[in-house]
């Protein structure tokens, strides 16, 4: 608009006509299209990578130029933000066990099983939910018939955050990517060193993996798990980095993480005799434990053993820090060795000293222990009892008060008549491998007042729970998710979740052009979480059926994108 200089004499009314029609033909002037917006997200088009949908956060996740809501990577009409599987032309979206993932992209043809009604799918439950599976078949590469899954561990990658399931079978060990655990991807594999065993072992130092077996001239495999970052070709058959063969056989090794010291146990190679528990035929320092300096992981130094306990099946050592301050600061292993507790201070690894050993009531065969967190109880499983007695499950709870003089605390029995097998403590609960039973949950809190009381279990074996050597052999409940690792005999291996919701379920399968709907998860005490939900394609709930008693009783609802569910 030229506007008349301040000086000039007022316009005539001719001149002021032509003035106000020059103002009006300026609402007539084209607007450059360069700065357009058409999408209205506050980017111009020309500068917009998605210039007809609204994205303000201009989200391009592969690079390509083109914004996720507009991008179609395979081309198959379908943007990648909605493609079930967007690097696979799959135009059909098929998805047979209803992951969410596309039949092109899924590796893994299994659905997430919640515990409804006291059975997730087939299997036993109370608490837990079945996130995550896979068969013997699907944890090996060349599958061989007979092939038995044993124990079992885990390792969090410190740099990505991964967490990975290592699980024994009895011809290899399987690493499994657990990042995403309803669709476990097997990493590769590492064969046994020498010949198939039932027994493997595995326990992890400084982002290494030390394996042991019973299996004849086994030694130790060393292995970096940081090389499960980078595998292209997948599932891969990997070497180990190093293989220690300072002996041969070991039933169980034992990793303390504070000082750096691996204890292979069990040892029984031939040409030994033991001293003392006839039925064990040879064994490097009777078969008890070997003392081999990890503190450089690849690089592993015998440095001693200690034979004056006879044969160690398992154990476990720390820095002792209990009520018994004559040893604060001390390593403490506690040994349980087939027959006997043997309680052994190992911080001179020249000269290892037995603080003190217990035998309790009923002895059939003691097989596994661990401390509770404050260091003041042990509690032992012995894998003979329930099947020689007729007995329930049942864990010996030992008053490490005084480590020179232990003492029997009290005798805990579950439910069922299942044989207890590997058990863990994390803060009040013990998490117990429990054969034809499956995991159980116990609540430890009150163990001082000799309570304990089992607070939920998924059962891995669903067709009995009586005494005999089958189902879980294992577990690992030490993830930061919390999701625990089972590593069942004839079933594989299994990943499950404590569920703190009440019903809230919808199918997770249902998509259209704007939307998707996910499975929703409400906590007993509030609405906690809500791991899917149904989003459009501006972030917001588009549509979600979620119902809870508690929380419509209580009027409660969660708000999520500026939408409040209820």
């Amino acid at each position: 608009i030229r506007r008349p200089p301040r000086s000039t004499p007022k316009p005539s009314s001719a001149a002021s006509d032509v003035y106000k029609r020059q103002i009006q033909s300026c609402k007539n002037e084209s607007i450059d299209q360069n700065y357009a917006d058409n999408d209205s997200d506050g980017f111009y088009d020309m500068i917009d990578n998605c210039p007809f949908v609204p994205n303000p956060d201009q989200t391009d996740s592969n690079y390509d130029g083109i914004g996720d809501f507009c991008s179609d990577m395979d081309d198959d009409g379908i943007i990648d933000i909605e493609d079930n599987c967007p690097e696979n032309y799959n135009p059909y979206q098929f998805d047979g066990d209803g992951d969410g993932i596309g039949d092109k992209c899924d590796l893994v043809d299994f659905t997430s099983l919640p515990c409804i009604n006291g059975l997730a799918g087939e299997y036993p439950c109370n608490g837990y939910d079945l996130v995550g599976h896979l068969s013997i078949e699907d944890l090996s590469i060349d599958f061989v018939e007979n092939t038995r899954v044993n124990d079992s561990w885990g390792w969090k990658d410190p740099l990505t955050e991964k967490e990975y399931a290592i699980v024994g079978l009895s011809s290899h060990t399987s690493f499994v990517d657990m990042s995403d655990p309803d669709n476990l991807l097997l990493i590769g594999i590492l064969p046994t060193a020498s010949v198939n065993s039932i027994w493997r072992d595995i326990k992890v130092y400084n982002d290494h993996a030390y394996i042991v077996s019973e299996a004849s001239n086994h030694g130790m495999q060393i292995f970096d798990l940081k090389r499960l970052r980078n595998v292209e070709n997948m599932p891969s058959i990997f070497s180990p980095d190093i293989h220690y063969t300072g002996f041969g056989r070991a039933h169980n090794i034992v990793i303390n993480e504070q000082t750096g010291y691996a204890y292979p146990v069990g040892n029984q190679d031939p040409g030994r005799s033991f001293s003392r528990d006839p039925g064990h035929e040879g064994g490097l320092f009777d078969g008890g434990p070997i003392f081999i300096n990890i503190q450089n992981p690849t690089s592993p130094v015998m440095e001693d053993g200690f034979s004056d306990v006879g044969y160690c099946h398992d154990a476990q050592a720390v820095i002792y820090d209990g009520p018994d301050s004559e040893h604060i600061g001390k390593e403490i292993m506690i040994g349980s060795n087939a027959q006997h507790v043997d309680i052994i201070d190992v911080s001179d690894k020249s000269n290892p000293i037995i603080l003190s050993t217990i035998v309790y009531e009923n002895t059939h065969y003691v097989h596994q222990g661990w401390l509770t967190e404050d260091h003041r109880y042990f509690i032992v499983g012995d894998e003979l009892d329930e099947a020689a007695d007729g007995i329930n499950t049942r864990s010996i709870v030992l008053d490490f008060t005084d480590l020179d003089n232990p003492l029997l605390h009290h005798d805990y029995y579950g439910p069922t008549l299942a044989i207890d097998h590997n058990g863990y403590v994390v803060g009040d609960r013990f998490y117990l491998a429990s054969y034809k039973a499956g995991l159980r949950e116990i609540d430890i809190s009150q163990i001082e007042s000799k309570q304990m009381t089992e607070i939920g279990f998924f059962d891995s074996y669903p067709q009995g729970d009586g005494s005999g050597f089958s189902g879980a052999w294992s577990v690992y409940p030490l993830f930061d998710s919390q999701n625990i690792i089972i590593s069942d005999i004839q079933r594989g291996l299994f990943v499950v979740s404590k569920n703190n919701y009440s019903v809230a379920r919808v199918n997770h399968n249902f998509k259209n052009s704007r939307s998707s709907i996910g499975i929703a998860y409400v906590a007993r005490d509030g609405i906690e979480t809500i791991k899917f939900g149904g989003m459009d394609d501006y972030n917001r709930v588009y549509a979600c059926l979620l119902y809870t008693s508690d929380a419509a009783d209580e009027g409660l609802g969660v708000d999520l994108g500026g939408r409040r569910i209820i």
